[in-house]
């Protein structure tokens, strides 16, 4: 019996809620300083990749302030190993001096606010307020608008579609978990290439399934 997307919403939380009892953010964090920091990193970058990189960052600088007070030179050789380095260690330094002179050190809670910092886009902004303020937000990326997709959640080629499709149908406060189900299973089941379909959890109520291969 084909389902409402609604009804799909009731089945993944059972399904992946089970397969993700503590559904979080793979980064590693101790603030929503170092979350930020380390989100803005992760453009264009594994997670993984991210946290060897921000390992050393964060021992040599903590907080906003601290990080506001490195040289861009000790900064860029923090970063050297990322993606797009010289513009991340550019952004994260300007963040840091923005935060810690305008906001005494604190990372604000409003969207609006986060996207004026450099480099802050609105999926940073919203895995912020997801994963360190609890806000019920949806970040979406590639993974979550590809499953969300496939999913038959929404029909929507831009990932401001995705957004709004997804906040539209899910019960505010299973929202932030929400988001880490659809990534999760993107990055490790549902994948742009050969999406495991034989395995998925999902299979019975997909539209997709067998249908991607590449």
């Amino acid at each position: 019996m084909k389902q409402t997307p609604k009804e799909k919403i009731k089945f993944l939380k059972e399904v992946l809620g089970t397969r993700y009892p503590e559904p979080r953010s793979e980064l590693l964090f101790e603030s929503p300083f170092q979350l930020l920091i380390a989100t803005i990193l992760a453009a264009q970058a594994t997670d993984r990749q991210v946290n060897i990189i921000t390992r050393e960052l964060f021992r040599a600088a903590p907080d906003a302030k601290s990080l506001s007070l490195l040289e861009p030179e000790s900064i860029l050789k923090l970063v050297r190993s990322i993606n797009y380095c010289n513009n991340k260690a550019k952004n994260i330094r300007s963040v840091s001096i923005i935060l810690t002179e305008q906001y005494a050190g604190k990372v604000p809670e409003t969207r609006e606010e986060l996207e004026k910092l450099p480099g802050v886009g609105r999926k940073t902004a919203n895995v912020v307020l997801a994963a360190a303020f609890h806000q019920p937000v949806m970040p979406v990326d590639t993974h979550v608008h590809r499953v969300s997709n496939r999913l038959g959640l929404c029909h929507t080629s831009k990932v401001e579609e995705t957004e709004a499709a997804l906040i539209a149908i899910i019960p505010e406060p299973w929202v932030v978990d929400f988001h880490h189900y659809l990534l999760l299973h993107g990055r490790y089941t549902c994948k742009a290439k050969k999406p495991d379909c034989p395995t998925c959890p999902l299979a019975t109520i997909c539209p997709s399934t067998g249908k991607t291969t590449s």
